[in-house]
């Protein structure tokens, strides 16, 4: 598949991001530098925390629909040696960024964007080169609101990433577990008050379903889920403990840090 992304702006040689229009933001404590638009949507601490939640392994195949620019899945690759990631990204202005994301990371070798739409029929997505139940895990973060009940933002780049504009949440359930493997893995980081419309959606699908919940701080409502299944498990639905993200003085927690910023693993098993 043909990764060479042509240049990002036409600009005077030595121009900066800014002046490209980018910004140029350091992500797992700046061991990757990631170009992002300096309007639109941009991509934070969910990126990489559902990026370090998935339990790949080196030689295994995964997929991230809606990769944006990349975040999700260099995360994940930098984290995992060996493993062989492809994102689909539905803008087309976002795919040559997440080329170049890649490539100026060194990472383009195992990391693989394409245009492309969750909702496509399943032989426009075989001639893109995804085929259905050849990956190990598929995971994403889902546009979080309905249309129908918020304001879109006047830049279209940011409404496509926040809206669901015709993909409601149960598309991207069935996306995912069509192209995951029997035994595979799909994961999704999404709001909380999600969790039922994903619960539903994933029902008859998948099983071994965990749900992780994201706590702003000790004592408040969890803000994010991480919710996991395994296709053909049999295994009973488990609440994990989850991450407490802020501490008493309002800095990361440890844990969070060691997610966030060194590139720990977060086990959805095991306490934070």
């Amino acid at each position: 598949m043909n990764q060479t992304a042509k240049p990002l702006v036409e600009t005077p040689s030595g121009a900066t991001a800014a002046e490209r229009g980018y910004s140029d933001d350091g992500f797992l404590g700046s061991r990757l530098q990631i170009l992002q638009p300096l309007k639109g949507y941009r991509a934070g601490i969910d990126a990489v925390l559902l990026a370090a939640s998935i339990p790949a392994r080196s030689g295994e195949q995964v997929l991230e629909a809606g990769a944006g620019v990349g975040v999700a899945s260099l995360c994940l690759a930098s984290r995992v040696s060996g493993l062989q990631v492809t994102g689909l990204e539905l803008q087309e202005s976002l795919v040559p960024i997440a080329r170049e994301n890649a490539r100026r990371n060194a990472l383009q070798s195992r990391v693989t964007f394409v245009e492309g739409d969750i909702g496509s029929p399943v032989r426009d997505l075989v001639a893109a080169g995804l085929e259905p139940q050849s990956f190990d895990h598929v995971f994403a973060n889902p546009p979080f609101y309905d249309p129908s009940a918020h304001s879109a933002s006047p830049d279209a780049g940011k409404s496509q990433s926040h809206l669901t504009l015709g993909s409601d949440l149960e598309d991207w359930v069935r996306f995912a577990c069509t192209m995951v493997k029997p035994k595979g893995t799909v994961s999704f980081i999404h709001r909380a008050d999600a969790l039922a419309t994903l619960l539903s959606g994933l029902q008859g699908r998948v099983g071994g379903i965990e749900i992780f919940p994201l706590w702003p701080a000790a004592g408040k409502p969890a803000s994010r889920v991480i919710l996991r299944g395994t296709r053909g498990s049999n295994t009973p639905l488990v609440m994990r403990p989850g991450l407490v993200l802020h501490g008493a003085n309002g800095h990361f927690s440890e844990s969070a840090e060691d997610v966030l910023r060194h590139a720990t693993a977060l086990r959805l098993d095991q306490p934070s």
